[in-house]
């Protein structure tokens, strides 16, 4: 049985300024505090009862376990868990936001344009949009195919992208992992800061199924010489999202009745770009195993997403995201919570 009908990667470097949707005009000034927000939404169907199929792991007893899903389980289902994020999300009124596995039209979200409904809500907000999950059809798994796929990262700016381009990132292209693992991408916006420089964002959503971490190497590579690039000229940066390594030390700093799971990976972090350092919290956990469903205390946590920031940013504070408005809502949207950093330009 054929899992795809096809198999391609987009080119590198393709520059997507062109199609920003509703452009701003306003520029950053030095000194003001900003908010920035970064969150993984699933697709939309990880529902505290979603565990995913290519997830596996074992209890502290011993048994083994293993995920069952790849598709949501409904159409209100998505609807709901991509309004809870955007919800979520907005309820910070930040000046920027990154958004990780957003579809555009899938099978597995039941086509729903997650994106759409995120550009509805952040009407006064310009954005960009990366494909990094493209097939035409995937036959697999067998008792819930995953379908056809479009899906990708977005960025969101109160204030002017002045440019954005799409960055290849390296993956592992062998059988059957090259299906799975997305068409890795980054995507860097640059924002006008009053003066010469620039504020550079750059979303990301890193390789998590790399045995060995050979591929996480390559684009930890690939990101550093950027890093450098944009040291060199003076510019801010901030790099957000899901980096599927633990970026915090937080390898066990979270109640659990699971072994930290194989595609777990800690960031090293002596192997940053100088000049830059994370910022991130552990006061709560930010992604949850996936291979059964989800009980507080009882699947592995971690914190896997947060930002890298350039030493001329001013880290002011950092929240992974857990209550709102007093109300619990760890995991009950998406598999991932969000992470908030309000920071200030030098």
């Amino acid at each position: 049985m054929k899992l795809s009908v096809e198999f391609y990667r987009i080119e590198d470097e393709i520059n997507l300024t062109t199609e920003i949707e509703n452009n701003q005009t306003a520029n950053l000034e030095v000194g003001k505090e900003y908010t920035i927000v970064t969150m993984n939404i699933g697709f939309g169907a990880y529902t505290k009862d979603f565990s995913f199929f290519m997830d596996c792991g074992i209890m502290l007893d011993g048994t083994k376990v293993s995920g069952k899903n790849s598709t949501a389980a409904s159409r209100e289902v998505v609807l709901t868990n991509t309004n809870g994020a955007i919800n979520i999300v907005s309820s910070f009124t930040p000046d920027f936001a990154f958004f990780q596995e957003v579809d555009i039209e899938s099978t597995r979200s039941y086509k729903i344009n997650q994106l759409a409904m995120i550009q509805e809500r952040f009407s006064n907000y310009a954005s960009s949009f990366a494909l990094n999950f493209h097939s035409s059809y995937l036959l697999y798994p067998p008792h819930d195919p995953i379908g056809a796929v479009k899906g990708g990262i977005a960025t969101f700016s109160k204030y002017q992208i002045a440019e954005s381009i799409r960055y290849q990132l390296p993956i592992d292209e062998s059988f059957p992992i090259k299906f799975f693992d997305l068409d890795r991408c980054i995507i860097i916006t640059r924002i006008p800061v009053s003066g010469e420089r620039k504020l550079v964002l750059i979303n990301v959503h890193l390789s998590a199924y790399d045995k060995g971490g050979i591929y996480r190497q390559l684009q930890l590579e690939k990101l550093n010489a950027i890093l450098d690039k944009e040291r060199a000229e003076g510019n801010y940066v901030i790099v957000g999202g899901d980096f599927n390594h633990d970026i915090a030390d937080s390898l066990n700093a979270f109640k659990t009745e699971q072994f930290v799971p194989e595609w777990v990976y800690v960031f090293d972090k002596d192997k940053l770009a100088t000049g830059y350092h994370f910022a991130t919290s552990k006061e709560a956990p930010t992604c949850r195993s996936t291979d059964i469903p989800y009980q507080k205390d009882v699947n592995y946590t971690v914190v896997i997403d947060g930002f890298i920031i350039s030493d001329n940013i001013e880290e002011i504070s950092v929240e992974n995201v857990v209550t709102l408005n007093g109300k619990e809502i760890s995991f009950v949207y998406s598999d991932h919570n969000a992470v908030v950093l309000k920071f200030k330009l030098k």
